[in-house]
C-alpha cells in the first residue's frame, strides 16, 4: 500500500490546491464585480461632484452679480441721502430768505402807512391853512369836507329773449 499511499497524498494535495485556487478564481472575480461596482459608483460621484462644481461656480457668479448691484444700490442710495440733504438745506435756506422777504415788506408796508398817516395828517393840517387863509381874506373854500363822488359808469346788461315755451322744445317720441 505504500505506493498508494503517496498518490492518494499528492492526488489529494492536488485536489485541495485545486480548490484553492478555484477559491482564489472566484474570491479574485467577486473582487473585480465589486472593484467595477465601486468603479461605477465612483464614476456617478465623479459626475455629480463635477455638476455641483459647474453649480457652485454659477452660483457664486450669481452671487458676485447680485453684491455688485447691492453696493452699487448702496452708492446710489448714499447719493441719494446726499442729494436729499442738499435740497433739504436749499428749502431751509429758501424758506429762511423768503421769511426775511416777507419780514421786510411787513416792515415796509408799515413804513409806508407811517407816511401814509403822515401825508394826511400834512393834508389836513394844509385844508385848515388854506381854510384859515381864506376866512381870513373872506374867499369863498375850494374845498368842502364833503367829497362829490363821480356815479360808476355800468355797462349796459344785454337783454336776453324770452323764447316762448312752445319753440325749442325736444319732442321724446
Amino acid at each position: 500500500m505504500a505506493p498508494s499511499g503517496p498518490r492518494t497524498r499528492a492526488a489529494a494535495a492536488l485536489r485541495m490546491k485545486q480548490i484553492a485556487l478555484d477559491n482564489q478564481g472566484r474570491t479574485i472575480r467577486r473582487l473585480r464585480a465589486q472593484l467595477a461596482t465601486e468603479r461605477r459608483g465612483l464614476a456617478t460621484t465623479k459626475k455629480e461632484l463635477e455638476d455641483t462644481q459647474v453649480s457652485l461656480e454659477a452660483s457664486h457668479k450669481v452671487i458676485a452679480g447680485l453684491t455688485e448691484i447691492g453696493l452699487s444700490t448702496s452708492k446710489k442710495i448714499e447719493k441719494m441721502k446726499v442729494k436729499k440733504q442738499k435740497v433739504k438745506a436749499n428749502h431751509v435756506e429758501c424758506h429762511q430768505k423768503f421769511q426775511a422777504r416777507i419780514h421786510e415788506a411787513e416792515v415796509s408796508m408799515q413804513a409806508q402807512h407811517l407816511i401814509i398817516e403822515a401825508l394826511v395828517e400834512e393834508k389836513d393840517s394844509l385844508i385848515q391853512t388854506i381854510q384859515g387863509l381864506q376866512e381870513a381874506n373872506n374867499a369863498p373854500g375850494p374845498f368842502d369836507d364833503e367829497w362829490e363822488e363821480e356815479p360808476e359808469e355800468q355797462p349796459e346788461e344785454e337783454e336776453i329773449e324770452d323764447i316762448p315755451l312752445g319753440e325749442g322744445e325736444i319732442d321724446d317720441e
